[in-house]
């Protein structure tokens, strides 16, 4: 069984990404690894250059700004990636710059690889995820936060990027059949000091909104304010080991009360639904389990 890490990433170092941390947490289950970096106005390229692992390979890439609306850059930057891993590869596993897998699910996502290897009905694998907010003591708890995505799919050349690369689909629009693992992504793109946060808002903004919308969101971003959420849980596990520096190193303050929950009345009933039987109502689902 070959397996195959793939990412895409620009401006790292800016934008305070935690990209060597999501290549250092799959890397364990990989035979290579493939990084796509865009053209970038730091250091990212020598970033991912000190890593030590010769399982590293680099492609340059330059990002296409007429392809920002919806996000659709970011999947093309996705494909590119994928398209450069070795063609024997089996399985491919997709991660994020701000994703980590925790080395406790790396034996779980193993055994479902080798599973179900030779099993063709099954396209991918589905990952569940906990998504941190303001600090790395939260997790988000509300409907806003998808619970789960595929990171890990069958290499038969038939699979593309999707949308804003969140997940994946056939060359022919066809949703992925996939099989749900107990194997978690930690999700860290919400937890950065507000002035990072406010530089990065400003960046991304650019690969949704079209020129007339930018200058009203900008304008909105002068400060970024952690406090405006819905809904939080305290968060009670272990961080990834390879996240535990960046863990100590924390050094802006957040504090959220858990128990309060603003959502309006449509999201309280359907929060409450949820909570009482499992059922998220309306749920996003870019796959079919």
């Amino acid at each position: 069984m070959k397996v195959a890490g793939f990412s895409f990433i620009r401006n790292a170092v800016q934008f305070d990404y935690p990209i060597v941390e999501a290549i250092m947490s799959v890397l364990p289950l990989c035979d290579e690894f493939v990084i796509a970096i865009g053209d970038s106005d730091d250091d990212t390229l020598g970033l991912i250059e000190a890593i030590q692992s010769d399982k590293i390979r680099i492609i340059r890439t330059t990002w296409d700004q007429s392809a920002r609306a919806g996000g659709q850059v970011l999947a093309q930057e996705t494909d590119k990636a994928l398209a450069a891993i070795s063609p024997d590869t089996d399985w491919a596993f997709y991660i994020q710059g701000d994703e980590v897998l925790h080395e406790q699910s790396i034996p779980i996502v193993r055994e479902a690889m080798q599973t179900y290897l030779n099993d063709t009905k099954v396209d991918g694998l589905l990952f569940k995820y906990l998504h941190f907010y303001g600090s790395y003591s939260y997790v988000g708890d509300s409907r806003r936060w998808y619970r789960r995505e595929v990171r890990v799919i069958r290499n038969t050349g038939n699979v593309v990027s999707y949308k804003d690369a969140q997940g994946f689909r056939t060359r022919d629009n066809q949703k992925l059949n996939v099989k749900l693992i107990d194997a978690y992504i930690y999700h860290y793109g919400w937890v950065k000091s507000p002035e990072t946060q406010k530089k990065r808002l400003r960046h991304t903004n650019h690969f949704w909104n079209d020129t007339e919308k930018i200058a009203d969101a900008n304008a909105t971003l002068d400060h970024f304010d952690y406090s405006k959420i819905d809904s939080l849980a305290q968060f009670t596990g272990t961080h990834p080991a390879v996240m535990q520096p960046r863990v100590d190193r924390l050094n802006w303050p957040f504090t959220f009360d858990t128990s309060q929950k603003h959502y309006s009345l449509r999201v309280g009933f359907l929060t409450f639904i949820e909570k009482l039987t499992g059922w998220r109502i309306g749920e996003y689902k870019n796959y079919k389990v």
